[in-house]
């Protein structure tokens, strides 16, 4: 039991010095923290030297002490604060650096937050710079962006079908569809669209459309190709005779050809087209012989410019006529050299200087007048002046530089064409460009064929023609329309491909109007940019009226469009002007004139806008309508049908109400009304009732008994008259007054 207990005495001293220990660290480290400042001070000089490396601090990431002494706005106050602790502490000299470094945290403590106060605003300052900047690059990029976003090609047989148009987009055609509608187009799937809708959608869709090459156009572009200028070769002039009839152009033709053509043609008068080769000392010339101005501008309004001089032929004894002033204007149309041939200069009654006087009152002076017109007197008959004439040709020619490149594939264009009872179609052709052998594919027109008999204008047989040559073709599948182009294909299969496809187009454009400038949608084309310069036909009664028609029309002023009378004339309107119109597209304006029945009939045909009036203000006031867009439709009353009052009834609520019988045709319910007593009209207006016995009715037939009540009106008379018509709007075109 001693034992025992000895061991128990033993750990409760052992214990009693452990816990003696523990006490007496919790108590060094209380004495520790409560050591004055000399001795940390002291502790801190013998960590120095011992351990430099871990007494030196870093240095404060803080802004310098010289920028944070310039942005503090008070140091002063700040001084003092530092000071104020140093001063209470008094260190010795030796503890100065030591004090210094003690007093760091609570200046870097000071530079922390200072700092973040003076720095925060310079940033927001240059966030507010950048967000300045930045807002006008945000604001504008789209503007900037866009236009350097090229739009990708597609390439698009037009017209097309909205299906195919949807394969090609690679979208829904319900989608597809969908856009359409709001472009304000009503479409089926295959509902062809035009090239302008097309345009619109593929934009959209950020396509740009390219119309890709059709097999025409793929078949004819070899003769699409320019020729290079070391291929080119002098060509003879085409030279068509002009004028008025009776002049004495077939006669001049024929002296100069040396045969008697004019004493073939019936009266004297030419009755086709035809092509003539004459070959001189200095040169070849093509002439062509046409039965006038017509025929000319007709070939022209297919394209076919084909002259390159115009003779105009006057006689020096009737001078200048109506219609050598309207050949002078197409041949101006036409834009081609004219050569004027004063001719009959024989008769004892010629009068040249009167002929000279009239052609330069329409700018056409002669050169020993003192101007740039070539005038040549001449005589059919005599032969006077006719080599002269061919030696004034040449020299034109020669100013114009006519050239051709004879080894290549033909082209031209058609002169004449007949059905000959031995050959079947037979067609005269000009060469253009290139070299015609027999044997060879070409397509004129919708036709093709392959040439199997070839002859010059004097009938014989050839084999090969140059440019300028005209030659007469047979094994056309057709006849061919006067004034189209012709060319030469490799391949009959396409030739023939072609002709088909051809005869279908012409087809297709036969179900469509064509439409040609009218008044009405002037200001739309003026707008979209389409019409630069307005061209007028104007014919009136008398000279008189159309210099006043035209210092009217010069008072119009327009900066969009200006004005340009291609053609005047007295007298009505002929089938001359309509073919100008058509060539030149051109508004045909008469003053107290008519349009000739011929001249009427195709003006509707071609859709030639040709108009007539009584009084020079009404031209004047339609034409300054159609420029700023509001020419008003004509109003044209239907006539419906008849009544006539035979009895009145007053009603105490349904007021006055006539009893009517219908003589003629129906009276709608919604139609308007004029109500007629003693041949005058007392009031127009509409009905306000239209019963039949008790009941309301749309409309009542002929033979029926009615009873009619009108709308602001009571004072209706047995006896009266009601005629009832629909007021139906017209667009005023062709001969609107």
């Amino acid at each position: 039991m001693a034992k025992i207990k000895e061991k128990k005495t033993a750990i409760k001293k052992k214990t009693q010095g452990t816990e003696k220990k523990k006490i007496t660290r919790k108590v060094t480290k209380a004495k520790l923290l409560k050591k004055s400042a000399p001795a940390a001070v002291h502790r801190a000089q013998n960590l120095a030297k011992t351990k430099p490396h871990l007494t030196i601090a870093p240095k404060p990431r803080v802004i310098p002490q010289e920028i944070v002494k310039e942005r503090i706005t008070s140091p002063k106050k700040v001084i003092k604060k530092e000071e104020k602790p140093a001063i209470e502490q008094k260190p010795l000299p030796s503890q100065a650096s030591v004090v210094e470094e003690v007093k760091a945290p609570s200046v870097t403590k000071e530079i922390k937050i200072i700092p973040k106060k003076v720095e925060k605003p310079p940033m927001a300052l240059a966030i507010g710079s950048q967000t300045m900047v930045s807002r006008p690059i945000e604001q504008k990029p789209l503007p900037v962006e866009q236009p350097k976003v090229a739009l990708k090609t597609l390439e698009l047989n037009l017209p097309i079908t909205v299906k195919d148009l949807a394969i090609k987009l690679q979208e829904k055609p319900s989608l597809l569809i969908k856009t359409l509608m709001g472009l304000g187009l009503m479409a089926g799937i295959n509902q062809i669209l035009e090239e302008l809708v097309v345009a619109k959608v593929c934009q959209k869709y950020g396509y740009e459309i390219k119309k890709a090459p059709g097999q025409e156009e793929l078949a004819l572009r070899i003769h699409q190709e320019t020729d290079k200028s070391e291929l080119l070769q002098p060509r003879s002039p085409i030279v068509t005779f002009m004028g008025h009839v009776d002049h004495g152009k077939t006669s001049l033709l024929d002296a100069i050809r040396k045969t008697k053509v004019a004493e073939s043609e019936y009266g004297g008068i030419t009755q086709h087209i035809g092509a003539y080769k004459v070959v001189l000392p200095r040169g070849e010339i093509t002439f062509l012989d046409t039965p006038g101005h017509e025929a000319f501008t007709a070939m022209r309004a297919r394209g076919a410019g084909i002259t390159d001089i115009v003779v105009l032929v006057v006689a020096a004894d009737d001078g200048v006529m109506p219609q050598t002033q309207e050949a002078i204007d197409h041949a101006r149309a036409a834009g081609v050299p004219i050569i004027i041939a004063i001719n009959k200069v024989d008769k004892p009654q010629a009068d040249i200087d009167r002929v000279k006087k009239q052609l330069s009152q329409l700018n056409l002076a002669a050169e020993d007048w003192g101007g740039k017109t070539i005038t040549v007197p001449v005589s059919a008959k005599t032969g006077q002046g006719i080599d002269n004439l061919l030696e004034m040709i040449i020299l034109e020619a020669q100013m114009l530089e006519l050239k051709a490149n004879p080894d290549r594939l033909a082209r031209g264009v058609v002169i004449e064409a007949k059905l000959s009872k031995g050959r079947g179609p037979v067609a005269t052709l000009l060469v253009q460009n290139g070299t015609l052998h027999l044997g060879e594919v070409i397509i004129a027109d919708k036709y093709y064929g392959k040439i199997k008999a070839m002859y010059n204008d004097r009938g014989q047989s050839v084999t090969s023609v140059g440019p300028s040559f005209p030659v007469e073709v047979s094994g056309l599948s057709g006849i061919p329309g006067v004034g189209e182009q012709f060319f030469v294909i490799d391949d009959e299969k396409v030739a023939r491909e072609l002709a088909s496809k051809r005869q279908e187009n012409e087809r297709q454009q036969q179900m469509k109007v064509v439409k040609r400038i009218s008044l009405e949608d002037l200001h739309s084309q003026i707008q979209e940019g389409k019409i630069k310069e307005l061209k007028l036909i104007i014919k009136a009664d008398v000279q008189g009226s159309l210099e006043a028609i035209k210092e009217t029309l010069s008072k119009l002023q327009s900066l969009e469009i200006k004005w340009n009378i291609i053609h005047e004339g007295v007298g009505s309107i002929n089938t001359s002007d309509v073919i100008l119109a058509i060539a030149s597209d051109a508004l045909i304006l008469g003053f107290h004139v008519d349009a000739e029945e011929g001249a009427k009939e195709l003006g509707a045909k071609e859709g030639v806008d040709i108009r007539t009036y009584n009084i020079i203000y009404e031209l004047a006031n339609d034409i300054k309508a159609a420029l700023e867009g509001m020419l008003e439709p004509k109003l044209k009353k239907v006539f419906l049908g008849r009544v006539e009052v035979r009895k009145m009834f007053k009603l105490t609520r349904a007021g006055t109400v006539a009893g009517c019988f219908v003589t003629k045709g129906k009276i709608n319910r919604t139609a308007s009304v004029s109500l007629v007593r003693n041949g005058e009209v007392i009031f127009e207006g509409k009905i306000s009732s239209l019963k039949r016995f008790k009941d309301d009715v749309r409309d009542v037939q002929e033979g029926f008994d009615c009873g009619i009540t009108l709308s602001g009106f009571e004072d209706i008379r047995e006896g009266d008259i009601i005629e009832a018509y629909d007021i139906e709007k017209i667009a005023r075109k062709l001969e609107d007054k």
